[in-house]
C-alpha cells in the first residue's frame, strides 16, 4: 500500500509535465521511445540474462502492453485534450482492473466492482465540466491507454503470484528489465513507422524526458507493479484513481490551472474511502 502511495505522489507531476512541456512540441513517438529506453537503462545493470525464457517472454509481453502500447495512446491523448481532461478520462481504469482480474480468475466479485465504482464516482465528482470539441476522440484514445495499463497491472500481479507458487523466483529487480525491453520494442517500431523529426528544442524538454524516463517510468513502474502484488485487487483498482486529485492539485499549485477545490476535496475523500474499505475488507477476510 505504501509503495502505491509513494508512486502516486511521484506520478502526480507527470501529467502536467507532459501537457506543458512536451505535448504538441515534441514528437509523441519520440517521447515514448526516449522514456522507455531510459527506463530500460535503469534496470539493465540488474538484469539476470539467465532468466527462464518463459519468465522473460511473459514480462516482455506485459511491458509491451502496460507501458509500450499504453504510452502510445497516452501521449496522443494530450494532443486532443487538456491535462484535466486526460486526468478525468482515466477514471475508468479501476473498473477495467476489477473486471479483468475477475475474468482471469474466472469469477465475478461484486465487491471489487463496488470498490472500483466508488473510486470512479469520486473521480467524476472532481471534474466534470465543459469538454473540448475533440471530446469523443480523446475519450476513446484515453480508454485505450486505460485498458493497456489495467491489463498490464493485473497480468503482472497474477504472473508474479503464480511464479511464487511454482518455485522460488528471481528477485524482481533482476527480471524487471525484461518488462522495459518489451516496451522498448513496441516504442521503437512505432517511432520508425510513425515518428516525425520533431525533437526537444531546449534543455528543459530534455530534462523533462530524462525525469519521466529514468524516475517516473524506471523507478515508478517497478515500485507500482511491486506494490500491486501486495494489495487486494479492489485496493489496486481504487489506488489508480488517487492519481486524479493528486495530478489536479499539482496542476493547480504549480501551473495555476483552474480547479474546483471543494469538488477536488470531496472526490478525493470518496476515493480514500474506497481504498480504506478495500483494505478493511481484505484484512477481515
Amino acid at each position: 500500500m505504501l509503495l502505491l502511495i509513494l508512486v502516486t505522489l511521484l506520478w502526480a507531476f507527470s501529467f502536467s509535465l507532459i501537457g506543458v512541456y512536451l505535448a504538441g512540441q515534441v514528437d509523441s513517438y519520440f517521447s515514448v521511445l526516449t522514456r522507455v529506453l531510459l527506463a530500460t537503462l535503469v534496470f539493465l545493470p540488474f538484469l539476470n540474462w539467465r532468466t527462464p525464457p518463459r519468465t522473460a517472454l511473459t514480462l516482455m509481453a506485459i511491458g509491451a502492453v502496460q507501458l509500450g502500447l499504453m504510452y502510445l495512446f497516452y501521449y496522443q491523448s494530450f494532443l486532443l485534450l487538456s491535462v484535466p481532461e486526460v486526468l478525468l478520462f482515466t477514471i475508468f481504469t479501476p473498473v477495467y482492473i476489477a473486471l479483468i482480474y475477475d475474468l482471469l480468475a474466472r469469477r465475478f466479485s461484486w465487491w471489487n466492482l463496488l470498490v472500483a465504482a466508488t473510486a470512479v464516482i469520486g473521480a467524476a465528482i472532481i471534474r466534470w465540466d465543459n469538454l473540448s470539441g475533440d471530446y469523443w476522440q480523446g475519450f476513446f484514445v484515453v480508454q485505450g491507454a486505460n485498458l493497456c495499463f489495467a491489463t498490464g497491472q493485473v497480468a503482472y500481479r497474477q504472473f508474479m503470484q503464480s511464479s511464487r507458487a511454482r518455485t522460488e523466483p528471481l528477485p524482481p529487480r533482476q527480471t524487471f528489465g525484461w518488462f522495459f525491453i518489451g516496451a522498448s520494442i513496441v516504442a521503437t517500431i512505432a517511432w520508425v513507422a510513425l515518428g516525425t523529426p520533431k525533437y526537444p528544442a531546449n534543455v528543459t524538454q530534455w530534462g523533462v524526458l530524462a525525469w519521466l524516463g529514468a524516475v517516473a517510468s524506471g523507478v515508478g513502474y517497478f515500485l507500482w507493479n511491486k506494490g500491486a502484488t501486495q494489495v487486494s485487487p479492489g485496493t489496486l483498482a481504487a489506488m489508480n484513481n488517487a492519481l486524479i486529485p493528486a495530478g489536479l492539485l499539482v496542476n493547480l499549485l504549480i501551473w495555476n490551472r483552474d480547479a474546483n477545490l471543494p469538488r477536488l476535496f470531496a472526490g478525493g475523500l470518496l476515493i480514500f474511502v474506497a481504498v480504506a474499505l478495500s483494505e478493511w475488507h481484505s484484512k477481515r477476510r
